[in-house]
């Protein structure tokens, strides 16, 4: 049968040939999101974690990560566990959640090191009390001055939310970067969410206001090994100006000016953010 006689064929009862690949990837998708959905929908959800859904948008960003069920995943520092609500019962029977916390610094600011030390015993705790939900999640814990996240080619996936913004005022990316990439297989994906600066916007300008240059971000993950594989807007907000007083702080959920101009920031929502797509190459 020539080539275009057995396209045809196809044509009528799966459709075209040359769509086969994007056909297969966008069932493999929904089914993502479809799981992914009856986790959001857990009674385990903290009410107000389940109303920042609309600003964060968890199934169309992991989707967008392409995280299935039975991949060892990797969440750099989830803080109080927002999103390992989601990932931990998603992937708890197939696949691994590790929440990796790195340590409190042991010099410097003692009030950052008490809220670092509070959180990483909050979320224990977290993972302890419901064992249904978290028994099969992990906590690793690792130095912030020299990261490692687990043993090389560990993972397949590792993702970041909001973190790499703190990295850069810490003066630890480079690190940081090169430890996600060490701790990935050949093939593995990297996910990152930040806020994102306004366009050409210099790093030094805004380091310290919680956003950061797109191009700086992707550069820092080019540099560490890893390929841009694509990018997606699902997390941006046209609303947000990036010029506040206290930086991407004054936004909700900190709101760090109180009741100052509380209404206008609650208007706008949560930051407008970049979110990433990398993978580590196979050769």
């Amino acid at each position: 049968m020539k080539l275009a006689t057995l396209c045809l064929a196809f044509v009528i009862g799966l459709g075209a040939c040359a769509h086969g690949p994007e056909r297969q990837e966008s069932r493999e998708l929904k089914r993502i999101s479809h799981r992914l959905d009856k986790a959001m929908a857990g009674g385990w959800r903290d009410p107000a974690n389940v109303a920042r859904d609309r600003y964060r948008h968890p199934r169309e960003t992991l989707a967008f990560f392409g995280i299935r069920r039975d991949m060892t995943v990797i969440e750099i520092w989830p803080a109080k566990g927002w999103y390992s609500e989601i990932l931990a019962p998603y992937l708890r029977k197939k696949g691994h959640y590790i929440a990796a916390m790195s340590l409190p610094e042991r010099s410097g600011d003692q009030d950052a090191q008490d809220s670092a030390q509070k959180t990483l015993d909050a979320l224990r705790t977290k993972f302890a009390k419901d064992p249904d939900v978290y028994e099969n999640a992990q906590v690793l814990e690792f130095e912030p001055a020299a990261p490692v996240l687990g043993p090389p080619g560990s993972a397949d996936a590792v993702l970041t939310f909001r973190n790499v913004h703190n990295w850069v005022m810490a003066g630890s990316e480079v690190q940081m970067f090169e430890a996600m990439f060490e701790v990935l297989k050949p093939g593995g994906v990297l996910g990152v969410v930040d806020h994102r600066a306004a366009d050409g916007a210099a790093l030094d300008h805004v380091k310290n206001t919680g956003y950061l240059p797109e191009a700086y971000v992707i550069n820092l993950a080019l540099r560490a090994g890893f390929q841009l594989q694509a990018r997606s807007e699902v997390n941006a907000n046209p609303r947000d100006t990036k010029d506040y007083p206290e930086g991407v702080w004054t936004l909700p959920p900190t709101l760090t000016l109180g009741a100052v101009d509380r209404d206008k920031y609650l208007a706008i929502g949560e930051s407008d953010r970049m979110t990433l797509r990398f993978v580590k190459p196979v050769n």
